[in-house]
């Protein structure tokens, strides 16, 4: 396959990351060392990783090195100039197979990602209104103030769907900005917003919840099909799921919304075959040494696992999965469509590089091409 200009070469160096070999007995020859980029120190994306960490150094003698990164970029940069091998990120991984974004400047374009395992935990992700509103559902924020955090797709592209589950767009809404993720949520328990984007898990949700403003969380209803196809359109990463985890909800309270995996183990396509087979064996069979590590380990859990996700899986999970009978033609049917999809991209990263537009119009040029790229292609673009 060619991939994109920006990390032309990338994927054949990757393998020389981890020098390995295969036992006489059939086994693995772990590497001593491995390491993973995360998110920030004590994130649950951070703890997930440090427990993967103890259990490999327990069961095979690897030393796991957890580099923490403070946003999307810090968290992908590492792998690309391999630093890392892996990396237990969120939803930049989708944003960045699509070279949308933050991905969409000169120095990234669209990257070749792939899937090891993810956390598919109890939590939701969504949109929650400060209970003293009153508002039950997505389209009674007409006309309410919701935040749009700057340099902060995920929140924002996330929150737009939701709006949309409502009917509605940000020309609906009064849009407030914020320079970060905890301003937002400061925000609102203050007063200055009616609604904040969130994991229903997040400490700041906490606060919100034992704030005099309270915490609830509006439905997604999962038999409203316009909601869903509104949210899709604009998210399709979003999946549907009863979360029982977070502040307002329990297990006797549950929400019905959606969600993502997070954090999601990926690398890229060069990373030895065998390391990531090896990796996702260890991270099933020895599962019950980290799950209750942190509450959303549990997530890691084989079946718990979304097969026909966003985002393909690596051949190294491919040939456990396969080996296990967990993996079959309709998975095998929808991997190679996402394979194809990322080729398309990669083609048009090409002859946009080729044709070299000036830096200020570079965005716009690849937005063009890209969408024409897919469409022409049999794909939906999304984002345009």
């Amino acid at each position: 396959m060619r991939w994109p200009v920006a990390v032309a070469g990338l994927c054949l160096a990757l393998t020389s990351v981890v020098a390995h070999a295969e036992r006489a007995d059939g086994g693995y020859q772990w590497p001593r060392a491995l390491a993973f980029s995360a998110y920030n120190l004590g994130s649950t994306g951070y703890n997930q990783a440090v427990a993967i960490g103890k259990m490999l150094k327990d069961e095979h003698g690897v030393t796991l090195r957890v580099v923490p990164g403070k946003n999307d970029v810090s968290r992908l940069l590492p792998l690309v100039k391999r630093r890392v091998q892996f990396s237990a990120n969120g939803m930049a991984t989708y944003f960045a197979q699509e070279g949308m974004f933050q991905f969409a400047t000169k120095s990234w374009g669209p990257l070749p990602a792939r899937l090891v395992l993810s956390s598919n935990g109890d939590s939701n992700q969504s949109l929650a209104v400060a209970a003293d509103t009153g508002i039950r559902s997505f389209a009674e924020l007409r006309g309410k103030r919701v935040p749009w955090v700057r340099g902060a797709p995920a929140l924002n592209v996330s929150t737009e769907a939701f709006l949309a589950c409502g009917g509605l767009t940000w020309d609906d809404v009064e849009r407030v900005d914020f320079p970060g993720y905890n301003a937002m949520w400061n925000g609102i328990v203050n007063g200055q917003i009616d609604a904040a984007y969130a994991t229903t898990v997040s400490g700041t949700t906490r606060k919100l919840e034992a704030s005099p403003r309270g915490i609830f969380w509006p439905p997604a209803p999962h038999d409203d099909a316009q909601c869903w196809s509104a949210m899709t359109a604009i998210a399709p990463y979003f999946v549907q799921h009863i979360g029982t985890r977070g502040a307002g909800i329990s297990t006797a309270q549950p929400h019905e919304g959606a969600t993502y995996p997070y954090p999601m183990l990926m690398t890229l396509p060069s990373q030895p075959v065998a390391l990531v087979e090896a990796l996702v064996e260890s991270l099933h069979e020895h599962y019950d040494q980290y799950k209750d590590a942190d509450p959303g380990a549990i997530g890691w859990a084989l079946d718990r696992q979304d097969l026909t996700w966003v985002v393909p899986y690596h051949e190294g999970t491919i040939a456990y999965l396969t080996r296990i009978g967990r993996w079959g033609p309709a998975e095998q049917t929808h991997n190679d469509r996402l394979l194809a999809r990322q080729q398309v991209l990669a083609d048009a990263w090409a002859r946009l590089v080729k044709a070299a537009p000036p830096a200020a119009q570079w965005e716009s040029q690849w937005r063009s091409m890209r969408a024409a790229a897919l469409e022409d292609a049999g794909f939906e673009p999304v984002w345009r």
